[in-house]
């Protein structure tokens, strides 16, 4: 009984000392149709808390930060100091924002929104005390009859648990869908997975989610660390008529098909895109596309999909239009460029099956990338293929010499 009692006090000591060394973090949404602006309000909680935090507001859609605490404005940079057991900063978002060509990737209408959560919670540097983590959460007030989709494990309705493993100052990252919306849902290989679009615009929710059913067994046969949840946003005009992906997220137009005409994927383009969460610099965008380009005909070849002969015609296709790009080494990688870059790519796969005798491929060097993820450099892409190849490779002196 002695020794029962002396682990239960162990127990609750150990306890006490987690949770002196967390706080809580809460980013209460409250979105208003009529004024097109979602009021956050972020509330910290804890014992201790942060001593600083600098938001990084990039553009005009941050207005009205207030805050109890002090709260300075530089620039296109807000610094909050918290105080005391429970601090709150709060603000006004402007959720409609266009891309080019006058398409939206954000919107928000009387029925229904789409954006990013990272865009309406800003990048956050904090500085905290060594030892120091948050628990976070996101929780949605909206209109009567609206209903909202996230990324995110629920905790209730409206209300979800953030995660970001390795983030000691958690904030949500990816696609958010509210409103009247339609969605479907099921799990594939250890995948939770939801397609989900404003009601009423005849998007093909169950043709998508029966397409990532076949596809994305041997997406994640390449990337084993492929998100736990997926969530997938459609939306027809006047939204952005294209795919931009996020974490554990992406959005799809609702015209795109599921195949092109020229056998590659935008769908599974994105997917790539999740799986590996890289990204380039102003000379290796080119590498994240292409990966994310070769593998949407890649994964369709390897599932059936399409045939052989479909598959040397669509990397033919991608040859003709490459040669429209006047160079791999820009800081945008789209068009062209992506096209030349994915039959790189392709080259780059069979002379590493040759100089390895068939023990390694393409699928080890885009693996080791997203396991390291992050941002990644021509250099260190050419030094991780060589590497796996066991010496110098012909298809990348075109860019062996460039850092």
């Amino acid at each position: 009984m002695k020794y029962v009692v002396s682990l239960w006090l162990a127990l609750v000591m150990f306890s006490s000392v987690v949770s002196a060394d967390q706080f809580d973090i809460e980013y209460d949404v409250t979105v208003d149709p009529d004024s097109g602006l979602a009021h956050v309000v972020m509330t910290l909680r804890g014992k201790e808390l942060p001593s600083q935090l600098k938001l990084r507001l990039s553009d005009e859609r941050y207005k009205n930060l207030s805050s109890e605490q002090p709260v300075e404005i530089k620039g296109n940079r807000a610094v909050w100091t918290p105080a005391g057991p429970t601090s709150s900063l709060s603000y006004d978002f402007v959720i409609d924002e266009k891309k080019s060509q006058g398409r939206y990737d954000s919107r928000i209408t009387s029925d229904w929104a789409i954006l990013r959560s990272d865009k309406l919670i800003p990048p956050i540097a904090a500085t905290l005390p060594k030892g120091l983590s948050s628990n976070a959460s996101l929780i949605f007030t909206l209109p009567k009859g609206w209903s909202s989709a996230a990324p995110y494990e629920t905790q209730d309705r409206h209300h979800y648990v953030i995660t970001d493993p390795g983030r000691r100052f958690v904030r949500p990252k990816g696609w958010l869908i509210l409103g009247e919306i339609s969605s479907r849902q099921d799990e594939f290989v250890g995948t939770d997975v939801r397609v989900a679009a404003p009601r009423g615009q005849n998007v093909r929710l169950q043709d998508s989610l029966a397409f990532l059913g076949w596809t994305l067994p041997a997406i994640k046969a390449v990337f084993p660390q492929f998100p736990p949840q997926l969530l997938i946003v459609s939306a027809g005009n006047p939204m952005w008529r294209g795919g931009l992906s996020g974490s554990k997220s992406l959005f799809m137009h609702a015209d795109r098909p599921l195949i092109s005409g020229n056998r590659t994927s935008s769908l599974i383009h994105e997917m790539v895109h999740v799986g590996t969460g890289i990204r380039g610099t102003r000379y290796s965008d080119w590498i994240v596309e292409g990966i994310a380009e070769y593998y949407a005909v890649e994964i369709l070849r390897r599932t059936g999909a399409i045939s052989e002969r479909r598959f040397q015609g669509a990397i033919k296709d991608l040859e003709e239009w490459g040669k429209e790009s006047g160079s791999l080494l820009t800081g945008d990688s789209s068009g062209a460029t992506t096209a030349r870059a994915a039959v790189l790519m392709h080259e780059l796969n069979q002379e590493i099956l040759e100089a390895t005798e068939g023990e390694a491929s393409l699928d080890d060097v885009a693996r080791a990338l997203a396991e390291q993820r992050g941002t990644v450099t021509v250099e260190g892409f050419v030094n991780l293929s060589e590497e796996l190849a066991g010496g110098k490779l012909k298809t990348l002196s075109i860019v062996s010499d460039t850092h």
